[in-house]
């Protein structure tokens, strides 16, 4: 589907629940992709320091190409040829790599549908970096949407947003924000962070439609 065709899909919907609903496949599929492809340069490049950062490495490069194949609960689990992702994050918690596995244990789980164990996982991830950290926040955000917890998600797509300070990123997590203080019924709030879109963000791509979600909420 072209970026065209996204917005003008996203145009069409006449409410924020059946937004969410649609489109929540899509926003986490974004958020995977980041996590995915930043997680596996930082565990091919940089996990050699140390010999034990090397073995947590090996360790967490199996499931990650299982993960990546879509094959969760194997990812999770692992077999008799290698060590799964609880298994690496059991053994080598305190590594880099296993605050990785913490990240891709929290995906899976949110892909398998367990979205407490999935907050839970992604909740144990610690990073300050202005893709990874941002990415998962705004993953537990989703998690939290799932578990009818919009309330608090609507916390965690701000925070996501305002960590990554970047054009790409910040304004797509303010956008989900938005779309969940509809849900919650509070237009004001909805309202707030559109127009922020709008002024703080204008070349984004949400941006370009954002005036029908100010006019819909006004």
């Amino acid at each position: 589907m072209t970026e065209q065709k996204k917005d003008e899909m996203v145009h069409e919907v006449s409410s924020s629940e059946r937004f969410l609903v649609k489109n929540q496949k899509t926003i986490m599929s974004v958020l995977v992709a980041i996590i995915a492809v930043i997680a596996l340069f930082l565990a091919v490049k940089q996990f050699y320091f140390e010999p034990r950062e090397e073995k947590a490495q090996e360790a967490l490069f199996q499931s990650v190409l299982v993960f990546e194949q879509e094959s969760y609960e194997l990812a999770l689990n692992g077999n008799e040829e290698f060590d799964g992702l609880l298994t690496v994050i059991d053994n080598y918690g305190s590594t880099k790599a296993g605050n990785i596995a913490n990240v891709y244990a929290g995906l899976a789980y949110y892909e398998m549908g367990d979205y407490e164990n999935a907050k839970t996982y992604l909740s144990k991830f610690s990073a300050n970096d202005a893709l990874i950290a941002p990415a998962v926040t705004a993953a537990i955000g989703n998690a939290l949407v799932n578990m009818d917890n919009a309330a608090e998600a609507v916390k965690y797509f701000e925070k996501a947003a305002k960590s990554a300070n970047n054009e790409v990123f910040s304004p797509i997590y303010l956008f989900k924000a938005a779309n969940v203080y509809e849900k919650l019924g509070d237009k004001a709030a909805a309202l707030k962070v559109y127009e922020q879109i709008k002024k703080e963000y204008p070349t984004s791509q949400q941006a370009a439609t954002i005036d029908s979600y100010i006019e819909r909420v006004k």
